[in-house]
């Protein structure tokens, strides 16, 4: 049977108009991942120039996305050399309204591209944080009964264990380590699903995601690792490697990015 490594790269952009005056889509040309997945794109299809609805590689990208109603709000993407079957939102008006997730059916898998709320000060979005982390639990284990595998992939807003944080101790009552965040991080992976990165660095410290702008937090590596990619179980034999991208500039964020063979 034909089989080829696909490469996928998830980046919480943090705008994706502001990162396109960082060398955004020189970066997306040179670096040519078959699938591209972008959070926090902060923009309406209306509002992108050409370049970035269609940006100009050798093999063309199809471009989807889902914008938050909201302007300048959360905001999700995919770009993709193959053509997917489908692509849809999640069904769920209270996360669809804010362009939070899209699905992109592949033939081997479907691709679910989320962005993951925050939580925020005092906990104010932390009841609406965890319906999001249910809802994308349900749908994992509803496409794993149906026999279909799994790539949830995107910025989950949540640091799952102390060495995913610089700086647990000081962090334990904040947005994105708080004991109810990271409980259901347990019972995600308790469920059968496995956050891939941890998969090939287990146990290693210092890998990280997401740096504040403040503080020269990057250049001193003082982050959080919060962006992910999780798969079913009976799909991580698919999984060749799994990594971090902390060189990328442009955003708060860095890429991860998933080799599949498939």
């Amino acid at each position: 049977m034909y089989t080829s490594i696909m490469r996928i790269v998830t980046w919480n952009v943090n705008g994706i108009r502001a990162v396109e005056k960082h060398g955004f889509v020189d970066w997306l040309v040179k670096e040519n991942p078959d699938i591209l997945c972008l959070n926090e794109t902060k923009a309406d299809p209306g509002q992108l120039t050409p370049a970035l609805l269609n940006p100009p590689a050798k093999k063309p990208y199809h471009s989807f996305g889902a914008s938050a109603k909201k302007r300048g709000y959360s905001g999700t993407a995919i770009y993709s050399k193959e053509k997917p079957q489908d692509v849809h939102f999640l069904g769920k008006d209270e996360f669809d309204n804010e362009g939070r997730v899209l699905i992109a059916e592949y033939p081997d898998f479907s691709l679910i591209v989320a962005y993951f709320p925050n939580s925020q000060d005092e906990r104010k979005r932390l009841d609406y944080k965890l319906a999001f982390c249910d809802a994308m639990l349900k749908l994992c284990n509803s496409l794993v009964k149906k026999g279909r595998h799994f790539l949830l992939t995107g910025d989950y807003n949540i640091a799952h264990t102390p060495i995913d944080i610089a700086r647990p101790k000081s962090n334990e009552n904040s947005a994105g380590y708080l004991p109810e965040e990271r409980a259901w991080m347990d019972k995600f992976t308790a469920a059968g699903h496995v956050d891939t990165f941890r998969h090939f660095h287990p146990g290693e410290v210092g890998h990280y995601t997401w740096w504040s702008y403040m503080g020269s937090a990057r250049e001193r590596n003082v982050g959080w690792r919060i962006d992910y990619n999780c798969v079913d179980k009976d799909f991580l034999p698919k999984v060749k490697s799994s990594v971090i991208m902390p060189d990328v500039q442009g955003s708060d964020h860095c890429p991860v990015e998933i080799k599949l063979d498939i």
